[in-house]
């Protein structure tokens, strides 16, 4: 698969990201949209991941910015998550493990296909500083590995104005329940 955009995407998604961007000034404050720009005009491979991104539903946008490698960070920051990356379990493994009524895909799998990873717990507690995200839905994140290899995997959501972790096989999936990614530029 091609993993770049035409001028007319690129033109699009550089639009979409750009509004963002200036709708949501708290998300990063004292970072500049030209650079952003500039930074994303150098990388199509980059570019072509935000587009993923955008295009299954995450509303990705600039959360900050690495002085110690000069990236932007970008984080799904759509209300709930991404509806194109839903009913999904956790990775591989426990997709083959299941035996009937297996999902699509899994998100490991996915994220990694698009060119994002899934946030991790902090990264998904720093998304919440900058709004209310998954009031009505929940995100699997990055596991440790002392969990998965027990057959489990974690997922969080916001409910009564407080970001709680929970635990789950890592073969279930719910309509309900997709993953964020995360993405540097």
């Amino acid at each position: 698969m091609k993993k770049e955009l035409s001028p007319e995407q690129h033109e699009e998604l550089l639009s979409t990201l750009k509004a963002r961007f200036e709708k949501n000034t708290n998300r990063h404050k004292s970072i500049e949209w030209t650079k952003v720009q500039s930074k994303l005009e150098a990388d199509k491979g980059k570019q072509w991941s935000l587009n993923e991104m955008e295009r299954t539903g995450g509303e990705p946008d600039v959360v900050g910015f690495d002085k110690k490698t000069g990236e932007y960070i970008f984080y799904d920051c759509s209300a709930e998550s991404p509806k194109g990356r839903r009913s999904l379990c956790y990775d591989r493994e426990a997709h083959e493990s299941r035996k009937e009524f297996k999902p699509e895909s899994n998100a490991l799998e996915m994220a990694a296909d698009m060119g994002i990873e899934l946030l991790s717990e902090e990264q998904y507690r720093e998304l919440q500083q900058l709004g209310k995200f998954d009031t009505k839905s929940s995100s699997w994140v990055k596991t440790p590995a002392n969990i998965r290899k027990l057959g489990g995997a974690i997922f969080c959501d916001r409910r009564y104005d407080t970001v709680f972790l929970y635990h789950n096989g890592a073969e279930s999936y719910y309509a309900a329940r997709g993953f964020r990614g995360s993405l540097r530029v």
